[in-house]
């Protein structure tokens, strides 16, 4: 059974950073397939970015290329995402999740983490 734990959210003024972690626990780590979404109040999941656990595979969705940065940490068991330049539009609940089949950036993960919160003033 995986288990995902995110932590690092927080509130930041429009153009600020947050680095976002998620921790993973009871998996494989050669067969991964892990990715970041977020959620904002009344709009859909959505996906962020995606790589496969090993390395490779790395997908950005369209609104954050440029400005966010997915990675990994194999001795930790941790997932990574940077977040530069942020905009009050990144404001939502952002969840890690992951699966042993490749999703990309849909929502057809199996494991998802409990969210930490991100919010971002103009």
């Amino acid at each position: 059974q995986v288990q995902l734990v995110e932590s690092g959210g927080g509130s930041v003024q429009a153009g600020g950073s947050l680095r976002l972690s998620c921790a993973a626990f009871g998996y494989n780590p050669s067969s991964l397939y892990m990715g970041w979404f977020r959620q904002a109040p009344g709009k859909e999941r959505e996906g962020v970015a995606t790589l496969r656990a090993g390395g490779g595979g790395i997908y950005y969705g369209d609104s954050v290329k440029g400005r966010f940065t997915i990675s990994e940490d194999n001795a930790k068991n941790t997932l990574y995402l940077q977040m530069n330049s942020l905009e009050p539009e990144d404001t939502a609940m952002y969840y890690c999740a992951a699966d042993y089949n490749y999703c990309g950036l849909g929502t057809e993960y199996n494991y998802w983490g409990q969210g930490t919160q991100v919010a971002v003033s103009s």
